[in-house]
């Protein structure tokens, strides 16, 4: 095992007395918590705060009379003391004389423990510690955690308590009582109270394993475009076919446990068939497993989801969608462009670049594709952009409508390319993209277009070129 800077410890203080030195708000906020664990705690101080005042009325803490040395030592289970430097030394000897473990506020140099950052979802908690170098830190990680545990979170760990003798006595060790808790973990993340029946959820447990597929939009491929769905998604999967476009930032949030295979499929190179694919889920949720298919961007635009979900339930398995960011909503945004900007766009198509043969889809209506007032998004372009141009040309689009040509957005080696509908074509033709192309067109990208800057983007601004 790695080092570690201290120990993680819980300590159990119901009924146990605790003595709090200072009367001021950080004094008052420890002893609050220290009441909230069901201490006793005893507060000495020269004078009281409004807040410690409060908490006094509240029964919560009682406020003594004299200074800490007249205290009663002998039992403490902790001592707190909110002292200057010249009295932390004797309290702390005061402290260790007596066994107590002590902590001075803000004076790491004088603790034996720390108070971290909390998480409450009692009985369940989840504590954070810098080692007293960084609170702010601890916050900060504090409120990440917040974000991934629904509040109701705490109602199923009391329930957790409740059943978890009759699901002793009732399942066998091993799978049985495996299947059953991960059951009950997957509802716990619901964000729903716990209702129903525990008979039920035993049943379940006890016949054979059930397995599901969840689709997850892995987004464009920054990790921190996934919904908090998403995390919990990937958090509770057995197996993950992912992708060849989902970044590894992403895969780095799925579970250690869940078994990750690549099944990848990109123009002009080996790709897994779609067919194989909806067999592997099948095969797989038939074993029991969640199997969580993890697509870039969100699985129901251009992601084959249709044909994956009526092949699942063609076989009676349950199967669920979780959404994610498109690559043309980050593009948006980390251009700071409305796609939709009232003053030029009234509405916004996405449309595949390529049909099965990997060429332009014969049926696309490029009539109202040259809509002036609308943002047209072309997937999958980076083959076809050249004719997509031809196309919209020859119904009298403006030569000079802007387009965006952009890869690997929401990543680190995003490229973005401005240019004219008139010099698209040339412009594809004079680059070698490093990943999968969108061609974005229309007079919203005409909106703040001359002060675009993007870090880490590669961002050009062109003219029309001769073709």
């Amino acid at each position: 095992m790695a080092s570690l800077d201290v120990l993680p410890v819980f300590f159990d203080l119901k009924g146990k007395r605790v003595l709090v030195v200072g009367g001021e708000e950080p004094a008052a906020w420890k002893a609050e918590l220290l009441a909230a664990a069901g201490a006793k705690v005893s507060v000495f101080a020269e004078r009281f705060c409004e807040e410690m005042v409060e908490l006094e009325a509240r029964g919560a803490v009682h406020l003594g009379n004299g200074g800490w040395r007249q205290a009663e030592w002998a039992g403490l289970a902790l001592a707190i003391g909110d002292c200057s430097e010249d009295e932390a030394a004797a309290f702390v000897a005061m402290a260790r004389a007596h066994g107590v473990p002590v902590n001075v506020i803000d004076k790491p140099e004088h603790c034996q423990f720390q108070f971290g950052s909390i998480v409450n979802r009692s009985p369940l908690v989840v504590g954070i510690s810098t080692s007293g170098a960084a609170p702010i830190l601890g916050q900060a990680v504090r409120r990440r955690i917040e974000t991934l545990l629904p509040r109701t979170l705490s109602a199923w760990a009391r329930l957790a308590q409740t059943v978890r003798a009759n699901v002793l006595d009732r399942l066998s060790a091993g799978a049985q009582r495996r299947a059953f808790w991960e059951r009950f973990t997957d509802l716990s993340f619901s964000g729903r109270e716990p209702a129903g029946d525990l008979d039920t959820l035993i049943a379940q447990a006890s016949g054979a394993p059930c397995g599901r597929v969840t689709l997850v939009g892995a987004g464009p491929g920054d990790a921190e475009y996934l919904t908090l769905k998403a995390v919990r998604a990937l958090q509770s999967a057995d197996v993950i076919l992912f992708d060849d476009l989902v970044s590894d930032d992403v895969l780095e949030l799925a579970r250690r446990e869940a078994k990750r295979i690549l099944v990848g499929k990109r123009a002009r190179r080996a790709s897994c068939r779609q067919e194989d694919i909806n067999t592997m889920m099948a095969d797989l949720a038939r074993k029991g497993r969640h199997v969580v298919r993890l697509k870039s961007g969100d699985p129901m635009l251009f992601g084959r989801a249709g044909e994956e979900i009526a092949a699942l339930e063609a076989q009676d398995i349950a199967v669920s969608v979780v959404p994610g960011i498109s690559t043309a909503f980050a593009l948006a945004s980390e251009l700071g462009i409305s796609l939709t900007h009232r003053d030029c766009a009234q509405s916004v198509r996405f449309v595949t670049g390529h049909a099965r043969n990997g060429q332009l889809p014969a049926n696309l209506d490029w009539r109202a594709l040259s809509d002036p007032a609308t943002t047209h998004v072309y997937y999958m372009s980076g083959a076809t952009a050249p004719r997509i141009a031809e196309k919209l040309l020859a119904q009298d689009m403006d030569r000079a409508t802007p387009v965006m040509i952009a890869t690997n957005v929401g990543r680190p080696n995003r490229e973005v390319v401005r240019c004219r509908l008139d010099g698209l074509a040339q412009e594809m033709e004079s680059r070698d993209f490093s990943g999968p192309v969108i061609t974005a067109i229309g007079h919203a990208f005409d909106q703040r277009a001359a002060q675009i800057s993007v870090p880490g983007t590669q961002l050009e601004t062109l003219g029309a070129r001769a073709s």
